[in-house]
């Protein structure tokens, strides 16, 4: 009972440190259009900076993105850490577009490295027979952190001196914290490797997986790519459309897609991912067309309900589709499996992003968003139809 409760509170601490790290990389969200005001850039500009967080991701999951199992969960989190903090540091210092880039560059390695490693850890650290319950910590965790990331900033920019600077020293202070307790948690990968062994992973597709694959990879690039679109430009459009100026509300919005992405996780465990695959596209679906009825009526209320719902069939669809795609794969090609379809996801948060801001000059932000959410709806649909079709085999669903 004691080894349990330690081993319980060695995973909550992970789990805090995984939300630390997790928030860092969407802070900046409500303080874009402040930057807009400071330096002068363009709808564009805020997409291209959101974006380049993705590649910052991606280029860890293919080069480094073994890391923890070589190196160590405790070496490879504090790397974590030291990217987070140096992204503090360049939003800190911040006198030129240039920075920005820079400090998101450096939040997406941090967050590269937090996805695969942290999970690992908050499940390694649990007591035994404690593998469902990890899963929710590093879920909940993951998606939590990134919901507390808008909100922190949100409500000390509206409430608090230097929007632009506080968020950021905050962040570094609990950064600083998280090294500490880090350092206090023990290691769990035994057999240790330098740093020069870490070797690059290749993306990999065996022949059994792309049947479950395909819907599970649209699904996937669908829901990011919503989330995307919310943490790059809705700020912006709730400021400029529906006059809602007040950055801790703009934050909340935000946030709140995160954490209905968290329950919406959470309800695989009870509907089986049989069933939340095709469900989670269908909710995802309902959660676009909420945010196309938003930008066409100019309703917070349905922008509130498309951050909700949306939410909750991105979390239903990606956990239901991480765990498909899982089942269906060898167990010895199966982290390079699930590293191809974080890939595909986190393609999903830059290029449709990146084409809002190139629609968003010569259409507008609205229209711009209209084709956003039509071309997403057709993805979904097709996703749904083919998995109406062609279910998730029962196997892959039951291994996942």
């Amino acid at each position: 009972m004691v080894g349990d409760r330690q081993g319980w509170l060695r995973c909550l601490l992970a789990g805090a440190v995984f939300v630390v790290g997790m928030t860092g990389t969407t802070l900046p969200t409500p303080l874009y259009p402040l930057y807009q005001e400071k330096f002068g850039f363009s709808e564009l500009t805020v997409t291209v900076v959101y974006a380049v967080y993705a590649f910052g991701v991606i280029g860890v999951l293919l080069l480094a993105g073994n890391a923890s199992d070589t190196i160590g969960r405790r070496p490879t989190l504090l790397w974590g850490l030291g990217f987070a903090a140096a992204s503090a540091v360049c939003f800190l210092y911040a006198e030129g577009l240039g920075w920005l880039y820079a400090g998101r560059l450096l939040s997406g390695l941090s967050a590269g490295l937090f996805t695969g490693a942290a999970t690992a850890y908050v499940m390694d650290l649990a007591p035994p027979g404690g593998a469902s319950r990890a899963t929710f910590v590093a879920t909940a965790a993951n998606m939590g952190g990134l919901g507390c990331g808008p909100l922190l900033a949100g409500v000390l920019a509206e409430y608090a001196p230097e929007p632009l600077l506080l968020p950021f020293a905050v962040h570094l202070v609990l950064v600083a914290v998280s090294v500490v307790v880090l350092l206090r948690l023990p290691e769990t990968v035994r057999e240790r490797r330098p740093l020069t062994a870490v070797r690059p992973q290749r993306p990999a597709l065996p022949a059994r997986v792309r049947p479950v694959f395909v819907p599970a990879a649209i699904a996937a690039f669908a829901g990011f790519a919503l989330f995307g679109v919310f943490t790059s430009v809705s700020p912006a459009f709730l400021a400029r459309y529906l006059h809602v100026d007040n950055h801790a509300v703009s934050g909340l919005v935000v946030a709140l897609a995160f954490f209905a992405s968290t329950a919406g996780q959470l309800a695989v465990g009870r509907v089986g991912v049989a069933r939340s695959l095709p469900l989670g596209c269908a909710v995802l679906f309902a959660g676009l067309a909420f945010l196309a009825g938003a930008l066409a009526t100019d309703l917070l209320a349905l922008v509130v309900l498309a951050a909700v719902v949306g939410g909750a069939g991105q979390g239903l669809s990606f956990r239901a589709a991480l765990s498909a795609v899982a089942g269906a794969a060898p167990p010895e090609r199966r982290a390079a499996v699930i590293s191809t379809l974080f890939l595909v996801a986190y393609t999903g948060i830059s290029i449709p992003v990146i084409g809002v801001g190139l629609l968003a000059d010569p259409l507008g932000l609205e229209r711009a968003g209209l084709v956003f959410t039509g071309t997403m709806l057709l993805l979904v649909a097709s996703a749904a139809a083919y998995l109406l079709r062609r279910p998730v085999p029962t196997g892959a669903a039951k291994q996942g």
